[in-house]
């Protein structure tokens, strides 16, 4: 089987991993740097060329996505394309759109009754001080639509603060969330990473006691990972969470709070190298396992319709 990992470099280390259960597997497998492909499209012929117009793929049973937040309008557009050919993906081009904007998995992680933060959008200094009563009061924690690794997260512990924050960021064009601070929770959150709905691994990431105030848990801002029993509710929300946002490999991102589990986030790309060292648990494999069973099942549905 040949499966292909869209990744900006083999040398990043969960395409490495990737690569390399690939290899324990007797599967084949190549990187496709999305910014080199080229898409070509005509009527019933959708294409996909590398390094070049005339570098025409070889035909893969699978894809994997690996985009980055840096290249996530044209990563989506090389996703789309190799759906558009009928090619087995792991995380649809709508399933990863969906995870980046941050107001728009909310409301999806809502819908279908996934408890979360309290959360306000706000797109003028003006809604600041009713946004803060609405979600508790200060501190609050403000977030930026668009952002990743914990960029564009700030602790207000005013209103004043969160006020003149807001201005800034609304003087740029930026829409900004007003989300509850759950003051149990601080500086410590749960990374769960779900694959076909299956629960392989999680940790819970705690940043240092040492250093200046970090809501963030980001292990490469320095946060600690440990191995981490997940119990049922918790396990349960994770999954409501990857089945609302319709990833089959999914990152839920969950804080402990006095009235149980709450999502912050879905992530759609989630990075196996702080998971798999804190817990030893091979996550790139199940990944590559996964996808090699959506690649035989979608020949399957494939040879029976054609026998229709």
């Amino acid at each position: 089987m040949l499966l292909a990992v869209l990744s900006r470099r083999r040398s990043l280390y969960s395409t490495r991993r990737l690569l390399e259960a690939c290899e324990t597997r007797g599967h084949e497998a190549i990187v496709l740097d999305p910014l080199q492909c080229s898409l070509s499209l005509a009527r019933d012929a959708p294409m996909v060329s590398y390094r070049g117009l005339d570098g025409r793929l070889p035909d893969v049973d699978v894809v994997v996505p690996r985009i980055g937040a840096s290249i996530t309008e044209h990563g989506l557009a090389v996703v789309n394309q190799f759906e558009t050919m009928g090619v087995p993906i792991l995380n649809t081009s709508q399933a990863i759109a969906r995870s980046r904007d941050k107001l728009h998995a909310l409301q999806l992680l809502s819908r279908a009754g996934v408890d979360i933060p309290k959360t306000v959008m706000t797109r003028h200094p003006s809604q600041v001080h009713r946004a803060v009563e609405l979600v508790g009061g200060p501190p609050v924690i403000l977030k930026l639509v668009r952002g990743t690794h914990g960029i564009g997260v700030i602790l207000a512990e005013t209103e004043q603060a969160a006020q003149q924050v807001v201005e800034t960021l609304f003087s740029l064009g930026m829409t900004v969330l007003v989300q509850e601070f759950v003051e149990e929770s601080e500086g410590r959150d749960l990374r769960v990473v779900l694959v076909g709905g299956r629960l392989v691994a999680a940790m819970r990431r705690e940043t240092p006691d040492s250093g200046p105030r970090e809501i963030r848990s980001n292990m490469h801002r320095g946060a600690v990972g440990t191995p981490f029993d997940l119990p049922p509710e918790y396990l349960r929300a994770a999954r409501a969470a990857g089945r609302a946002m319709r990833l089959q490999v999914a990152g839920v991102d969950l804080i402990e709070s006095r009235s149980g589990p709450k999502v912050l986030e879905v992530n759609s790309s989630p990075g196996v190298e702080g998971i798999e060292q804190c817990t030893g648990i091979d996550v790139a494999g199940a990944v590559v396992d996964h996808a090699a069973a959506h690649a035989r099942r979608s020949l399957g549905r494939g040879r029976a319709a054609a026998r229709r």
